[in-house]
């Protein structure tokens, strides 16, 4: 089964937890298919604070945010073990990590609205739904992990019923994500469109 990894851009705020995650995420890809997509982080952050000063078109902000997201993910690229970006939605198979630059895939067919409402969580079930996978897991920073506000953004419930995939949010230790993809369990929050 093909399991969508969203990692949160917060994790770029804390080297020793991403060197974690990613060492955990190459070794999860060796037994299974995982395809990675990056959060924005940083990248998308700087796009956040250049929108509130100068007023972009929604739109533009949108575009701007999915190219931050492309940024996290060369750097992923480079950080997981092994792995390897792509810009479409080919066959994952287990043995290796791909890491989806999201820009060039959804400047031809982006179905969602331009809107900071609409985040890398968003288009992570985006992605999961049109890749046929079975699950998603989105890894956030562990202050994150908790499902408190701001936690996963305001339109993931749309974009979950769309996909019609399983949905977890997880953090903290990286063993977590083995845990759930080895047994379909973990310490996390399920999620229901």
């Amino acid at each position: 089964m093909l399991t969508v990894v969203k990692v949160g851009g917060g994790l770029a705020a804390d080297d020793g937890a991403l060197r974690a995650w990613c060492r955990q995420i190459a070794a999860c890809g060796a037994r299974h298919a995982v395809l990675v997509v990056p959060g924005g982080g940083c990248f998308a952050d700087a796009v956040r604070a250049y929108d509130r000063r100068v007023g972009l078109r929604d739109e533009t902000a949108h575009w701007m945010a999915i190219l931050a997201m492309d940024q996290f993910g060369w750097a992923l690229a480079e950080l997981i073990p092994g792995a390897a970006p792509r810009t479409d939605l080919g066959p994952v198979r287990a043995g290796a990590v791909s890491v989806l630059l999201p820009f060039a895939l959804l400047r031809e067919r982006d179905p969602l609205p331009p809107s900071w409402e609409v985040t890398s969580d968003s288009i992570a079930a985006w992605v999961a739904g049109a890749a046929g996978a079975g699950r998603l897991v989105l890894v956030k920073a562990a202050a994150d992990a908790s499902l408190g506000a701001g936690a996963v953004d305001p339109y993931l419930p749309t974009a979950l019923r769309a996909a019609g995939v399983e949905a977890w949010v997880i953090g903290g230790e990286p063993a977590r994500l083995a845990e759930l993809l080895d047994t379909g369990q973990t310490a996390g929050t399920r999620l229901s469109a």
